[in-house]
């Protein structure tokens, strides 16, 4: 697979945490201009509307979903699933590729402590990822597993990792926030955002089974920056992990090659707070911000 691979400068990076409110550009733009007159600086205007040229605006959130922050493929060719992070209502969107509010899932048995990410396997079944950990701290990590057809019929798959004893541990630690997930051959493969070093998702592997488990430490992927979202490619050969305005592919024979390749570097500069993404096939990625914004990259 050929891959067009943009190395634009990675300074003009969005660092913002994933788990703030979500913004308009105006808004954006307004406080933007207020910290430059704090510093004494002029602000620079905001360039959320204006991304890179390879990335295809498709639409923007409506009828109520108030921001992106997983994204799953739909029942249907064209929709999709997506949900709100922390302090919103346990639901499940389904949405049409314009942002279109087409149906919503209330989880009634589940909580949305920091929902962060979606998988999703071949029979359907959803893993709505509850591990966002900003402080590294929390004891109550969990993923739903629910089928979108049967949304009152939710299992809990709560896990801990294998390698963290302290909570929080100390800020030069602090690597086991997970906002990225997917689904792979019966495990679910669980990507974290490094918030001490920005410089290294570990990833770990659990059961995609209900029960408590150890979510085990399979390897680590040098990322300059911070993974907010993670998806497979329907031939298992492309690994696609999502940056703050950043793309990182990883290709191989199988997963686990591509977990052993350098990943390839896509600027998405000027796209917003990219968090979620999924394939529609091998050389098409559909990509949400936290802002409402869903994008189409075609590789």
């Amino acid at each position: 697979m050929r891959l067009t691979v943009l190395t634009s400068a990675l300074a003009g990076l969005l660092l913002t945490s994933s788990c703030s409110e979500a913004q308009t550009p105006g808004e954006t733009e307004k406080k933007s201009a207020e910290k430059g007159k704090k510093s004494g600086k002029k602000g620079k205007k905001d360039k959320t509307n204006a991304p890179v040229a390879d990335l295809q605006r498709l639409g923007q959130l409506s009828g109520g979903v108030p921001e992106s922050s997983g994204l799953a493929r739909g029942p249907r060719p064209g929709t999709f699933y997506t949900h709100a992070d922390a302090g919103n209502a346990p639901v499940l969107f389904e949405i049409d590729a314009q942002g279109k509010l087409l149906n919503s899932l209330k989880l009634s048995s589940a909580e949305n402590t920091d929902w962060e990410s979606l998988a999703q396997d071949n029979s359907g079944n959803l893993f709505v990822t509850d591990a966002g950990n900003n402080n590294n701290s929390r004891r109550d990590l969990v993923i739903y597993r629910l089928n979108p057809s049967r949304p009152q019929q939710v299992e809990r798959i709560s896990f801990a990792y294998a390698d963290q004893s302290e909570f929080p541990p100390t800020k030069a630690d602090r690597n086991f926030d997970c906002e990225a997930s997917l689904w792979h051959n019966g495990q679910l493969y669980l990507f974290t955002k490094d918030r001490a070093q920005h410089s290294t998702s570990k990833v770990y592997t659990l059961p995609d089974q209900p029960g408590k488990h150890t979510a085990k430490l399979l390897s680590r992927i040098a990322i300059s920056g911070e993974v907010t979202g993670a998806d497979l490619s329907p031939d298992g050969r492309l690994l696609a992990l999502l940056g703050r305005e950043q793309l990182f592919l990883l290709e191989g024979n199988s997963l686990e090659d591509a977990l052993k390749s350098t990943p390839k570097v896509i600027s998405l500069n000027g796209a917003g707070q990219t968090e979620g993404v999924v394939f529609t096939d091998n050389s098409t990625l559909i990509i949400s911000t936290e802002q409402g914004t869903l994008y189409q990259y075609k590789l």
